[in-house]
C-alpha cells in the first residue's frame, strides 16, 4: 500500500498536525489524495510558541482547514508527576480530545505522522494511538523518517530540512514534577540559544541545573558565548553545566 492507496479507502480523515517533518508531510499528502481533510493542532504547555506559529504558517501556505484545540495537561496528575511513561498518558489525552472535537466535524478517522523508524519500544505514546485507534500511515507504508524528508524535498516543502524538536517536557528529568514555570524557563533558554545561532540542541532541567546538550560541530560556538549565556541562564538556573558528549557522538537520537 502507498499513500495514495491508502486515502483512496480512508476518504475522511482528521490529521493530528503538530507542524513537524512527519505531520507536515502526511497532512501535505492527505490534502492531495483524500476527499476531505481537517488537521487538528491540541496547543498545550509542552508546545513551544514557534512550533506553534510555523504549524500555523503551513496550513495557511497550502489552505488546509485547521482546528486549534486548547488543552491543559498540567492539570493531569499522571502526566506532571512525569513518570517513565509519560508520554503515554500525555498522548492518551491529547488524542482522545482530539477524537472528541473530529467526531464533533463528521471525522471518525484519525491519523498521525508516526513513522516506519519510530520504535515502539521506544515510545509508550504509541501505546495509546493503539488503543484509541489512531492510524499512522507513513508506518503503514513504511516510509522512514529519511523518507519523509526525501519526499518533502521532493515537493518543495518548507519542513523538508526541519531539525527535530520534541515537546517542553523532554527537557525535565524522569520523576522531576513538570510545572509551568520549567516549561516557560526551559523555552525562555532555548530561544536564546536559537537566537545566538545554535541548531539541534537541548537545555535539559536536572533539578535546579541547567544542562546544555549541542552537536559536536557547535562546540566552538558555545565557547565564544560561554560567558553571555552563563549569565542569561543563571538569571533562572542555580547553576548551568555543558555535557561534553556531543549530541552527534553519542547515539542521542536527534528528536528526544
Amino acid at each position: 500500500m502507498n499513500l495514495k492507496q491508502f486515502f483512496f479507502k480512508y476518504k475522511k480523515v482528521a490529521v493530528a498536525f503538530s507542524g513537524g517533518v512527519d505531520s507536515s508531510y502526511l497532512l501535505y499528502v492527505a490534502k492531495k489524495y483524500a476527499k476531505e481533510v481537517k488537521a487538528y493542532y491540541v496547543k498545550s504547555e509542552f508546545q513551544p510558541s514557534f512550533e506553534f506559529e510555523n504549524a500555523l504558517k503551513f496550513v495557511s501556505d497550502f489552505g488546509i482547514d485547521l482546528k486549534v484545540i486548547k488543552l491543559s495537561v498540567l492539570s493531569n496528575k499522571q502526566i506532571i508527576s512525569n513518570p517513565v511513561n509519560r508520554c503515554y498518558f500525555c498522548k492518551k489525552q491529547i488524542f482522545s480530545t482530539i477524537y472528541k472535537e473530529a467526531l464533533k466535524d463528521g471525522f471518525n478517522i484519525i491519523v498521525d505522522g508516526t513513522n516506519a523508524s519510530d520504535e515502539e519500544s521506544d515510545r509508550p505514546g504509541m501505546k495509546a494511538l493503539k488503543e484509541l485507534s489512531v492510524l499512522s500511515p507513513l508506518k503503514l507504508c513504511k516510509i522512514t523518517k529519511s523518507d519523509v524528508r526525501k519526499l518533502s524535498k521532493k515537493e518543495n516543502l518548507p519542513t523538508w530540512n526541519k531539525i527535530s524538536y520534541t515537546c517542553l517536557a523532554t527537557r525535565i528529568a524522569t520523576g522531576q514534577r513538570i510545572d509551568k514555570y520549567l516549561l516557560q524557563r526551559t523555552e525562555k533558554a532555548e530561544k536564546y540559544l536559537f537566537s545566538l545561532g545554535f541548531i539541534d540542541f537541548r537545555v535539559r532541567t536536572v533539578g535546579v541545573t541547567a544542562k546544555i546538550q549541542i552537536r559536536k560541530e557547535q562546540f566552538p560556538l558555545i565557547v565564544s558565548h560561554r560567558k553571555k549565556i552563563f549569565k542569561k541562564l543563571l538569571a533562572d538556573y542555580k547553576t548551568v553545566c555543558l555535557d561534553m558528549e556531543a549530541r552527534n557522538e553519542r547515539g542521542i537520537k536527534t528528536n528526544s
